[in-house]
């Protein structure tokens, strides 16, 4: 925290402009020994100048843009200057060895983050919500990300926090007058608190299955017998010729995925081998890894080709269904409704008897309405992708609620809820205030450590160990 770091906060590679940031307690004067301009030590705050970069020979480096920010009001809390330059991987190379020689440090992975959350700018939550902003690769998970950076997060944990601390408080202040047999706190209104207090966390930790997919892209795998039009489908949703299409069953043989971005939500589809028995040795390594990424969705497109044996497809996709985790969702779609030789009765008797066969098969899955289309004509396209975004959030609206999106942030929350838990127990129990109060207070440090009010060395640098140097 007393020396002045240094590091490039723009990708390696040759661009328009790079920037080169430097934060600590030199950062101005160490910034004005390699300046021609204004004196960068006599400028205000927050203000831009133009210059040259003068090496030790007084040869210009590059005509830049010195930009000041005067601590404690900056990114890191610091004095910090960020040099705007031309993108040119030499200039950014030299300009950074004359600023390493003239007394500056190379920055660590993240401590840029690292200072700001030390010096108060920012709690842990918030930095890490950085990190997510910086990787955001959707509307929906930049929105997320935002809600991190901006202290949603943060302020939701420290209200669970505080009302954990008033729960302790009362409860330990009965055991200072534990000899008087004083109850200070009322049982009824303790487990009414506590109760409310789980609900919230449990939701919280109920979203993160949802936030983690919209954050990292939800996987959605096209599944379903040969030819019934997987690769046609994920052809159209990406509106690119990315998978063959062929009418020769078993044309796709090995995984086909890409992204494409659905109101604001990343997904990743993937389109896999046709299932079926095959003895061609090829095939069937397709269709076992077909499988492999059908236990990794968290939505499966189950195409049904209406002139196809409805019964094998059914039963097929039964069979499936039954190497599946409850928590998938399903979406039947019966294809090539377009067809001359497929009539409107044909298509509505497809939807009953699969509708039929799915209810009546006691199965845990969580089956969505089906959904018809034909890919090449773009039809029901429209509702498909509806379908998609209404599967992918799930009971949750990242619009109106946080999602949690961090794994510390998750495995913490589980921590408070289940110390709370046991505290809940305790108190319709009847137990001893002493007991009680441990849990509680196990369940405040596990919502300390989110924020980092409580934290540890090791804790700090595992975090910031992930961030890339300019940050």
């Amino acid at each position: 925290m007393n020396t002045t770091i240094i590091a490039p906060a723009t990708p390696k590679g040759k661009g328009a402009l790079a920037i080169i940031r430097l934060s600590g307690p030199e950062a101005i004067s160490i910034a004005d020994s390699i300046w021609e301009g204004s004196p960068l030590t006599e400028c205000r705050s927050h203000t831009a100048h133009l210059g040259n970069i003068i090496d030790e020979n007084g040869d210009i480096l590059d005509q830049a843009v010195a930009t000041i920010f005067k601590g404690p009001k900056s990114f890191t809390g610091e004095n910090v200057v960020e040099f705007s330059l031309h993108g040119s991987p030499w200039i950014i190379r030299e300009v950074s060895n004359l600023l390493l020689r003239k007394g500056a440090r190379g920055a660590e992975p993240g401590e840029f983050s690292r200072r700001a959350y030390l010096n108060g700018r920012m709690d842990l939550a918030s930095a890490e919500g950085v990190a997510d902003l910086i990787a955001s690769s959707s509307r929906a998970a930049h929105r997320l990300a935002m809600q991190q950076t901006k202290g949603s997060f943060s302020k939701e944990f420290n209200d669970l926090r505080d009302k954990l601390i008033e729960l302790a408080s009362l409860l330990e202040l009965e055991l200072d007058f534990s000899e008087e047999d004083v109850e200070f706190a009322d049982r009824t209104r303790l487990i009414d608190i506590a109760t409310l207090l789980l609900l919230k966390i449990d939701r919280l930790t109920a979203s993160y299955a949802t936030g983690r997919a919209i954050k990292e892209g939800v996987p959605v795998v096209i599944a379903g017998m040969p030819n019934v039009g997987k690769s046609t489908l994920l052809n159209a949703l990406l509106q690119e010729d990315k998978a063959i299409v062929s009418d020769i069953p078993g044309t796709t043989r090995d995984i086909i995925e890409d992204t494409c971005e659905i109101e604001g939500v990343l997904f990743r589809f993937v389109d896999t081998a046709g299932l079926r028995d095959s003895a061609d040795a090829i095939e069937s390594i397709g269709i076992e890894r077909a499988r492999k990424r059908l236990a990794q969705a968290s939505i499966v497109l189950w195409l049904i080709d209406p002139l196809a044996p409805i019964g094998e497809q059914i039963a097929e996709m039964n069979s499936t269904l039954k190497e599946l985790s409850p928590e998938q969702k399903i979406i039947p779609v019966i294809t090539k409704i377009s067809l001359p030789e497929i009539s409107e009765s044909q298509i509505e008797s497809f939807q009953k008897y699969i509708n039929t066969v799915l209810l009546s098969d006691e199965t845990s899955h969580d089956i969505q309405n089906i959904v018809k289309i034909s890919a090449e004509e773009g039809i029901g396209l429209e509702t498909l992708c509806e379908a998609l975004k209404k599967a992918s959030t799930s009971d949750f609206d990242p619009e109106k609620e946080l999602l949690l999106t961090n794994a510390r942030h998750y495995g913490d929350l589980l921590k408070a809820g289940n110390a709370l838990h046991r505290a809940l127990n305790q108190m319709q129990a009847g137990s001893s205030a002493d007991f009680i109060a441990m849990d509680i207070r196990e369940a405040t440090t596990a919502l300390s450590s989110l924020t980092g009010t409580i934290t540890t060395p090791d804790l700090l640098n595992s975090i910031f160990s992930h961030f890339c140097i300019g940050k």
